[in-house]
């Protein structure tokens, strides 16, 4: 949170525009994305783990669910279940290559990363989806509060954080995720079936990235095949710089949106300074190491 206020300080004396409402809207809806995929991030890391996919994931589920329903002639909510349902499979098979072949995550989600990317580019012709039925842009329509626009998008990010705070910290199967995180042998030795939890945990996270994939066609308006291929570190810097240890059993789920919340604002206020986005790239690549950095430094000194 102290992050979080120091760089909001530093771009509002940087540019009269950065704290205007206007302008805090839009970064609320430049993070909703990459908000919902650091739900299911957060998730995979507190078990230990880690998902590189979930950006070519979140893209394959975006470009599945425009193409059935701008091509195939597909209802969008049948579409739209569709997407969200070829997400949830790939998490499922990830956590199932992870929990049953043995593989670690690293490997695996990089492996489903480049094969989500190649199917990507394979069934859309690496070309764009326009002409999208309406109900694929509610999402990204806003609607007034408090003197500016929010998008309903934003609120069904807030929505899924809180139900994810509550199974994590008020239902046995949320403590058992930290509990694996933090030893996976002495839980499995304690009675909890650690190989059905991170199957469910990755399956869950495949699903949130299909949510995310839907909240991007609703923001752009269209399905992109380039989409995607930044979110995995964005997630990473996002889930690390809110608190939770890359070792997995240690974090809070609202620090992830902390951490999302950081990343769009200097991504945003760079932009305001009229800096290249190479820099924005460069700049959340420095939050990353530095957030790991503190994490190590905190983890030896307790």
């Amino acid at each position: 949170m102290l992050a979080l206020v120091v760089a909001c300080l530093f771009f509002s004396a940087q540019s009269p525009r950065f704290l205007t409402l206007g302008n805090v809207s839009l970064i609320t809806q430049q993070v909703m994305v990459v908000g919902v995929l650091a739900i299911g991030q957060t998730l995979v890391i507190l078990t230990a783990g880690i998902d590189l996919s979930c950006g070519m994931l979140m893209a394959l589920g975006g470009v599945t669910m425009t193409l059935l329903a701008g091509k195939a002639g597909m209802s969008a909510p049948v579409a739209i279940a569709a997407g969200i349902g070829a997400t949830t499979f790939a998490g499922f098979l990830n956590g199932w290559l992870v929990t049953r072949v043995k593989l670690p995550p690293f490997i695996v989600t990089l492996g489903t990363m480049n094969i989500a990317f190649a199917l990507t580019q394979i069934v859309s012709s690496s070309q764009t989806v326009t002409d999208l039925p309406q109900l694929f842009t509610t999402l990204g329509t806003t609607v007034p509060l408090f003197g500016t626009r929010i998008a309903y998008g934003t609120v069904v990010m807030l929505l899924l954080y809180g139900l994810a705070w509550w199974l994590l910290r008020e239902t046995a199967g949320g403590r058992h995720v930290y509990a694996v995180g933090n030893n996976r042998e002495a839980s499995r030795l304690s009675g909890i079936d650690t190989e059905r939890l991170l199957l469910v945990v990755y399956t869950m996270a495949g699903a949130l990235y299909g949510v995310a994939s839907l909240l991007a066609v609703a923001r752009t308006g269209v399905g992109d095949p380039q989409a995607g291929q930044t979110e995995n570190l964005d997630t990473v810097t996002a889930v690390v710089l809110g608190g939770t240890s890359l070792f997995g059993g240690r974090g809070v789920i609202l620090g992830s949106l902390v951490g999302a919340l950081i990343v769009g604002v200097f991504r945003n206020g760079l932009t305001l300074m009229g800096m290249s986005s190479v820099y924005q790239i460069l700049v959340t690549g420095a939050l990353v190491i530095l957030a790991v950095a503190t994490d190590q430094w905190s983890r030896r000194h307790a």
